[in-house]
């Protein structure tokens, strides 16, 4: 696994988890260049193992040996679909990651994945049997909530309506 290893969140290569706005990661102008922040092993897992395409980690050293297995599967998918080019992991000092997300990053890492292309609708709801419907749901914290509701009660798609906040952001 490539590390790489930083001071400071001041580099380029940072920006999906410094820099850009939500608005900006969502790139609705550039679709194929959209992005989303997954927070912690867990969702990173799920992300990845869901089909999500990573682009990079991010995380203090004290995560790298429970993540080396992920990571590691990852490095591999990433290898076979780049050409070898790898997957960075960025590893920066706690007071950096700490200064970024405004908290104890308690949960390990960050990763950064690119966004899919949203399906059909027709194609989501062809099999599905419960689906759940959010409307302009303005408060992300709800969205989350939902999201993990839909699942423990075995709902079979979700449709969100265009004003309803974003379920990838990471604080969903």
């Amino acid at each position: 696994m490539p590390l790489i290893y930083v001071d400071t969140l001041d580099d380029p290569r940072l920006d999906a988890f410094a820099r850009l706005t939500e608005a900006q990661l969502r790139s609705k102008l550039e679709p194929e260049r959209a992005l989303f922040i997954a927070e912690s092993q867990k969702v990173i897992e799920r992300a990845f193992e869901g089909g999500m395409e990573p682009i990079s980690l991010l995380m203090e050293e004290k995560w790298l040996p429970s993540m080396a297995p992920l990571i590691e599967r990852m490095e591999k998918r990433t290898s076979e679909q780049t050409s070898g080019e790898g997957l960075p992991v960025f590893v920066a000092p706690h007071d950096e990651l700490e200064r970024l997300t405004g908290f104890e990053l308690t949960r390990g890492a960050l990763g950064a994945f690119r966004r899919p292309a949203l399906p059909p609708v027709a194609d989501v709801l062809r099999d599905a049997r419960l689906v759940a419907v959010l409307e302009d749901i303005t408060n992300h914290t709800n969205v989350g909530a939902i999201f993990r509701s839909a699942a423990a009660l075995g709902v079979d798609a979700v449709l969100v309506s265009p004003a309803c906040y974003d379920p990838l952001y990471r604080r969903a």
